[in-house]
């Protein structure tokens, strides 16, 4: 007898098809048959081991997480609820070029260093793999939601050219194109890079274009974040889209918004430069969450010619006041390339969390709002934030334009990231909610998308980008990586105030068959495993 039947459930497949009720039968990790309208018909129903009634309910694929910052949440806490419990099935790490393979022990160490405010520094974490297949295999000890792994190309460039601002020599390509090729061999599913982060942004785009032509022969796709958000955002896009087309590499575009106030209302021209590339033949996908303020870290706005040399360095110049006034008039007047151009905004750039206990009374407050409790400069608290939290205070950045979210994530192309920054007391709500803010907010109360559209965007367009066969649709046979929602009442718990709270309305989800949300709770079940790149 099989292991369980689901029945009665609202089917939403994940193709986009209108829904159907149907009994879903699951055994050994698979889906292995759908009986619709099985109640209707009177015919025999499907017997299971276990039988839930999902009247009421949505059943469709798992939620698929197209740009998670989990690389140490996932080993640190397995059980990992906070994504688990918003029905994310799959999430894909290494995001942004930077993360913790390949490594030698000293990039380990600066890598470290660097994403202090994205996942920590990482001591309570046992370090002990250096390639990507060793950290593919850590995953594999068992973890609550799938995870695939992007390369990233920063921590690549670490590796073999170090943290300096120049052109890499032909020895220095060929080993990290041979870097590349052993991770894509090893099971990473292409190529991350973080181009307003050092070092990755220090590649010209010949440099890159070699290496997206190492994850092309493989069947990758490259995942940058470009070069400009803000000021010059529209030719960022574009320089990725004609380097890509010049590998002949598939594109995905990360959290591919038009933010600051330069970008206000200008979605529709990035929309339109993609729908011109994909109707010429261009193989582009991109992801957003569904939010206006953005998340990263506050040393991330420097310039880089300050963040030259790594961590180490940054933090000698911040602590020379000639070259810390130069750094100053960058953010504040000329716009410097770590925020996109822009001129910084003090009163946008909310701390959300830090590495130093002692500066706690930052959090929650901008830089502005904490400037003025202190009777000082801007600037100075900012300063003193970088110098005294050693780079690893984490911010919210308010530029974003309500919009341009509505209007990019309608697009054929989109799929959904949640970016999710899971450190600090008080961090972006999009961690903890971005799943259920699709299918409450952006479905049920503003029918910016139909269910049945949302739930693909969600479901089998992120598992075409990534080439698996199985994942992203109700289908006999695929992998019962399944979640439950109820339509009527599925919405975020997080908010800004309360970023922690759990959702509501999704009581079941399942990994591999397996219950990981079980009547509205976590189990101890760890039923997720790293996905590896499927051949070519």
């Amino acid at each position: 007898m099989e292991d369980l039947v689901i029945r009665d459930a609202d089917v939403v497949d994940g193709s986009g098809a209108d829904s159907y009720r149907a009994d879903v039968v699951v055994d050994g990790g698979r889906i292995v048959s759908i009986v619709k309208e099985a109640a209707a018909a009177g015919c025999q129903r499907p017997r299971a081991v276990r039988e839930l009634d999902a009247e009421g309910l949505v059943l469709s694929p798992g939620f698929i997480d197209m740009h998670a910052h989990s690389d140490l949440a996932l080993l640190r806490d397995p059980e990992h609820t906070a994504k688990a419990a918003q029905g994310v099935t799959l999430e894909v790490l290494g995001q942004d070029g930077l993360s913790y393979a390949p490594v030698d022990d000293r990039t380990l160490a600066e890598v470290r260093q660097a994403i202090t405010g994205w996942n920590g520094y990482g001591e309570d974490i046992d370090f002990d793999w250096r390639s990507v297949g060793e950290y593919l295999d850590r995953l594999d000890r068992g973890i609550a939601v799938n995870a695939a792994y992007l390369i990233p190309q920063g921590t690549v460039r670490a590796l073999v050219v170090g943290w300096e601002d120049r052109e890499a020599t032909p020895r220095e390509l060929e080993r990290m194109r041979r870097l590349v090729a052993e991770g894509l061999e090893q099971g990473a599913v292409g190529l991350s890079s973080g181009l307003t982060y050092t070092p990755g942004m220090y590649a010209q785009d010949a440099e890159l274009t070699e290496l997206c032509r190492v994850v092309a022969a493989y069947g990758g796709y490259y995942c940058p974040h470009h070069r400009s958000y803000g000021a010059g955002a529209l030719a960022a896009y574009a320089e990725m889209v004609a380097l890509t087309r010049d590998a002949d590499c598939p594109l995905h575009l990360a959290h591919a918004t038009m933010n600051f106030g330069v970008n206000k209302g200008r979605a529709p021209e990035l929309l339109a430069l993609l729908d011109e590339a994909l109707d010429a033949g261009a193989d582009i996908t991109l992801d957003t969450y569904p939010y206006t303020p953005g998340c990263t870290t506050l040393a991330a706005l420097l310039p880089s010619w300050a963040s030259e040399g790594g961590p180490e360095k940054v933090l000698a110049r911040l602590a020379d006041p000639a070259t810390a006034g130069r750094i100053r008039r960058d953010l504040e007047m000329t716009g410097s390339d770590g925020c996109h151009g822009v001129p910084v905004e003090w009163e946008t750039i909310e701390v959300s969390g830090v590495t130093d206990p002692a500066l706690a009374d930052f959090v929650g407050r901008t830089v502005l709002e904490s400037a003025r409790l202190r009777g000082e400069d801007p600037w100075v608290t900012a300063h003193r934030l970088l110098v005294t939290d050693r780079l690893g205070t984490t911010i919210l950045q308010h530029v974003g334009h309500e919009e341009n979210v509505r209007a990019i994530m309608r697009h054929r192309a989109h799929t959904g990231g949640s970016d999710g920054i899971l450190r600090g007391s008080k961090p972006h709500p999009r961690a903890y909610g971005t799943f259920p803010r699709y299918l409450g907010h952006y479905v049920r109360e503003s029918g910016v998308l139909t269910l049945e559209e949302c739930v693909a965007h969600l479901t089998s367009r992120p598992a075409a980008r990534l080439r698996l066969p199985d994942r992203g649709l109700v289908r006999e046979g695929y992998r019962a990586d399944l979640v439950l929602f109820d339509p009527r009442t599925v919405a975020p718990g997080a908010t800004f105030a309360e970023p922690r709270r759990l959702p509501t309305g999704i009581p079941y989800v399942l990994v591999d068959g397996r219950f990981v949300i079980e009547d509205g709770g976590r189990t101890d079940v760890l039923a997720g495993r790293a996905v590896r790149r499927t051949p070519v």
